[in-house]
């Protein structure tokens, strides 16, 4: 495949950079990933690493993130953050901000999933997952943004999902804070990109991970129904949500602001 290298061009009378391999790199970029020491955190982190960016992987098990930076190499560092914890969301980006320096990408992608019937699900463990997902990563955004804006630009994801999209049986809570996101997503994006700011959001599909693979253990009839759903036929591999997360944090993506990327081999327009 011949490769694509930079051009002048003149779009209404400005010139522009025409796409080159640059545009997808995140050279000079840091990235904090909340739930980061393993899944979907930890390839999104991997991949961007690869891109040229350095990141910071967060979360409540400190043991894990830093086997999970080490793992990476130099271009990883980890901080402990527990998401739950809203107030400490400031404390947290001064602390990295000191330490490793600016944020200009967030990922919001720590979470806890609950598999319970919906009449079963009692207010305690609704609001728990709400909590985590909803307030965590409003919290976060709303720690990170200011610094963005006063710089000019930044990314910031939320890691959706296909509970997002359409429904799915036993995750009521975590289909709503899921679908809320893309709300957030939308509202944020509204009120920081004119500052340069992009807000989106990636949704997932069946993923092969650990977590997955446990779920699905003894139970061939609900993979065989997730397979016969998805179009390309197969389970997708953490790395593409990684490649997704570059792509969407990249100058390949500077005008692209309040969308939900379905990562999901065609599942949810599947049939």
């Amino acid at each position: 495949m011949k490769q694509l290298v930079p051009s002048q061009c003149t779009i209404g009378g400005v010139c522009e950079m025409a796409l080159g391999p640059c545009s997808f790199r995140l050279e000079g970029e840091q990235a904090l990933i909340t739930g980061g020491g393993s899944g979907l955190g930890l390839a999104m982190a991997r991949a961007m690493v690869k891109a040229g960016a350095r990141v910071i992987l967060a979360g409540r098990r400190e043991d894990l993130l830093r086997k999970a930076a080490q793992s990476i190499g130099e271009q990883a560092g980890c901080v402990r953050h527990d998401v739950d914890k809203l107030d400490e969301a400031p404390a947290l980006v001064k602390k990295v901000t000191s330490r490793f320096g600016p944020i200009t990408i967030l990922v919001n992608n720590a979470g806890v999933h609950l598999k319970k019937p919906a009449l079963e699900t009692t207010e305690k463990e609704f609001l728990q997952v709400l909590t985590t997902h909803v307030l965590g990563a409003h919290a976060l955004s709303r720690a990170v943004a200011p610094g963005m804006m006063e710089r000019g630009g930044g990314s910031i994801l939320f890691i959706a999902s296909m509970a997002s999209l359409f429904g799915i049986p036993q995750v009521v809570a975590y289909s709503a804070a899921k679908t809320a996101y893309l709300g957030m997503v939308r509202a944020l994006a509204t009120e920081l990109s004119p500052h340069g700011v992009r807000v989106n959001a990636i949704a997932p599909g069946w993923i092969e991970t650990d977590m997955s693979r446990r779920a699905l253990e003894g139970d061939p009839e609900r993979k065989k129904r997730i397979l016969a759903r998805t179009p390309m036929g197969r389970f997708g591999q953490a790395a593409d949500v990684g490649m997704a997360a570059v792509y969407l944090s990249s100058p390949a993506a500077r005008f692209i602001t309040g969308v939900v990327l379905p990562v999901d081999g065609g599942a949810s327009i599947g049939f």
